[in-house]
């Protein structure tokens, strides 16, 4: 059976016997069915708040875009027709929407972060290859608060429900293809979002030339050209891996986006007088984006945020991030 490492606060063997508890004991325990409504709630009342701040945002919009239209003498547009009297006598009535209203928090999953660090669960695909153990081992070292699992036998469904007990903020799956790294699944919990990238140009610690010591302080980050809508909602799922660091950390993670594949590299620095000297610690990848859906892990029927479609005609010319 897997075990959990790293920052715990029981044993592995404590953990693993946790999880085998879970498999055959929870489904005939009168406290299981009590649990299972009340995520079943949870999940409702978040998905009811999320849709009333999306038909909020586009309401808001609309009145944006007819307010414009009406102060610079303009025509209304087409798709505004229909309604701009029930639009213009609302706003008459509210008054014109603010700055805050044009643009809710639709990433109210993320609304607690900074409040406490987050905790992350790290693990893999089943009978993981050495080198993915290898990969697994060093992106631990990336995230700080992270607890390392061995996958075992254990299903995701099980390996969900164990991060919402502890209380982890973020699952993390990494997966291989005939022992390269090919995969990085990002799960917030409890209720999602679940960003799906593929890897590519996997290079560990130890391939890499003079790699310097790992630090273990919370690392600066460095986010660069992740303007679109897509793209700062990749930005907030990947920065919210990362605690807030000290002001004189000198450990720097970088994730630079060039047409659409986002690079990550991993440095410490060190002044010298007047000079700055930038060292390599490693893992260094990169990263594609092709799935962003709004539930955990292991949830299938979800809707899905966005989804890349690389054989569009068009599919060439569009850059998502």
């Amino acid at each position: 059976k897997g075990s959990v490492q790293g920052h715990s606060d029981e044993a592995p063997a404590a953990g693993a016997a946790r999880l085998a508890a879970t498999e055959q004991d929870l489904p005939t325990h009168p406290a299981f069915a009590t649990m299972l409504r009340k995520q079943a709630r949870m999940r409702r009342e978040y998905m009811q708040k999320r849709a009333a701040d999306a038909k909020e945002a586009s309401t808001a919009d609309r009145k944006r875009k007819l307010r414009t239209a009406v102060d610079e003498g303009r025509t209304v547009p087409t798709e505004l027709r229909g309604e701009a009297d029930a639009l213009l006598a609302e706003m008459e009535l509210n008054g014109a929407p603010g700055p805050s209203s044009s643009t809710p928090d639709l990433d109210s999953e993320y609304a607690s972060a900074g409040v406490a660090d987050p905790r992350i669960l790290l693990t893999t695909s089943h009978d993981p290859s050495s080198r993915l153990v290898q990969f697994l081992k060093e992106m631990k070292l990336v995230f700080p608060n992270t607890s390392r699992m061995n996958r075992g036998g254990h299903t995701v469904k099980q390996i969900v429900e164990t991060c919402r007990a502890d209380g982890f903020t973020d699952l993390v799956v990494l997966q291989e293809h005939r022992g390269v790294p090919d995969g990085l699944v990002v799960s917030h919990m409890p209720h999602g979002p679940t960003a799906y990238f593929g890897l590519a140009n996997v290079t560990m610690r130890h391939d890499i030339e003079g790699a310097t010591n790992m630090s273990e302080a919370y690392p600066h980050l460095v986010i660069d050209n992740l303007t679109s809508k897509v793209g700062a909602r990749v930005a907030t799922i990947l920065k919210h891996l990362f605690p807030v660091p000290k002001p004189d950390s000198k450990r720097v993670v970088s994730l630079v986006n060039r047409a659409d594949l986002l690079s990550f590299r991993h440095h410490v620095y060190a002044k010298e007088k007047a000079d700055v000297h930038l060292y390599e610690v490693g893992p260094r990848f990169d990263l594609r984006l092709y799935q962003i859906k709004l539930g955990t892990i292991d949830q299938e029927e979800v809707e899905n945020e966005w989804v890349l479609r690389p054989y569009m005609n068009t599919a060439s010319k569009r850059r998502a991030l």
